[in-house]
């Protein structure tokens, strides 16, 4: 039997090695972490709330009307005369992607490096008065539940084949039944694992703020969707199913065995996709961001020779908005920035991709990389700084 409830160790967060936790919990049961994070003061519910008063920020409001149970759920952004109007109870705000908009939140992703940088989505921070929460509901993602100040108080249902159904009179996904097998009092540093479709309920002791590290967790038919659009937008409209050896049917509304080897013949990338190509679809799907964001291009272009002459006195930043990864290819690899792909070798991939800002010597040392660099400057995902 392995334990649902362990204690933090000094060097180890998830009180267990990586691997172990990978081994035995990763998208197979719960586990909650008593004492994670020694200080989680990452941001004040003051800077949360001016967060989503801003117009690109995606940030809602749910009340819960406990006497009727009726929730209402608001999408910002939102005004200072918003909050004054919310009262001290029963209602939650909840803001996507703070880890793009502040480097304080950005650092929390450094301890889950254990995890692929690819797999993570984004870190979410929900600050709720006494009694707020978003209701019982499921996650069709790996998440991982940081308690800020304050407590809260989580109920889950970790049994295999709990009910899912939602209910159909609320804007959120709420479950019509939940019964739940685990109920804890979560106070700042603790962190609570759950893998994908564990029903699960939060609720706040008083006022507190919570850190969600959410995993991205594609579904198969998104993938399928994007990667059948990737292989379609080269071949045009002259190709064409044909069919130049037709013969009489008995049946005219019948799909034949020999209409069904066209359509195979018509397609036959869907069988035959050679593992490059795969890759590199994937890693441009990969590192598209979900929402409509996208980088704003320098209004300043830079060649790879000014950029070598500003390196002298400037480092780089990353662009928090862009999400990047990279694949292996022999002795080189592939560089994927949103959405777009660059051959470089292994090394600078590795620089570019794991950076969050790089010293301009560090950069020099890499001169066949400047011009990749600098048509990343220019399209915005990364920037000079002092």
């Amino acid at each position: 039997m392995l334990p649902i409830e362990v204690r933090a160790k000094p060097g180890a967060m998830l009180g267990m090695a990586p691997a172990r936790f990978l081994r035995d919990y990763w998208q197979k049961r719960p586990l909650l972490i008593r004492g994670a994070f020694v200080s989680t003061d990452w941001m004040k519910p003051n800077d949360l709330a001016a967060l989503a008063c801003e117009e690109l920020a995606l940030s809602r409001i749910v009340r819960h009307d406990p006497k009727r149970d009726r929730w209402k759920v608001r999408s910002g952004p939102f005004t200072a005369s918003d909050f004054a109007k919310t009262g001290n109870r029963n209602w939650t705000l909840l803001v996507q992607d703070v880890d793009k908009w502040d480097a304080g939140v950005t650092a929390i992703l450094s301890h889950f490096d254990f995890v692929p940088s690819w797999r993570i989505d984004d870190v979410m921070i929900s600050y709720a008065e006494d009694g707020g929460g978003v209701g019982a509901h499921v996650d069709h993602y790996d998440v991982f539940l940081i308690q800020g100040i304050g407590t809260r108080r989580w109920r889950i249902d970790d049994r295999s084949g709990a009910p899912t159904e939602f209910r159909d009179d609320a804007e959120l996904k709420l479950l019509c039944r939940f019964d739940p097998t685990h109920d804890w009092i979560l106070e700042s540093g603790d962190m609570l694992y759950l893998p994908p479709g564990v029903p699960h309920e939060g609720t706040a002791i008083g006022n507190c703020m919570t850190y969600s590290v959410g995993m991205r967790a594609p579904s198969q038919a998104e993938l399928l969707i994007d990667f059948a659009e990737s292989i379609a937008e080269p071949l045009g409209e002259d190709a064409r199913f044909v069919d130049p050896d037709l013969l009489p049917n008995d049946d005219s509304n019948e799909i034949t065995p020999a209409a069904i080897e066209r359509v195979r013949t018509a397609l036959p990338w869907l069988a035959a996709v050679a593992d490059d190509a795969f890759t590199d679809w994937f890693g441009r799907f990969i590192t598209r961001y979900r929402a409509a964001h996208e980088a704003a291009p320098n209004p300043k272009p830079v060649s790879a020779e000014q950029l070598a002459k500003k390196l002298a006195t400037h480092s780089v930043g990353r662009n928090p908005w862009s999400r990047m990864a990279w694949s292996r290819s022999g002795r080189r690899a592939t560089l994927f920035v949103a959405g777009d792909s660059y051959p470089c070798s292994i090394a600078v991939a590795k620089l570019v991709a794991g950076s969050r800002e790089i010293a301009g010597a560090s950069l020099l040392k890499h001169s066949t990389a400047l011009p990749l660099f600098a048509e990343l400057i220019n399209r915005g995902h990364w920037s000079l700084i002092r």
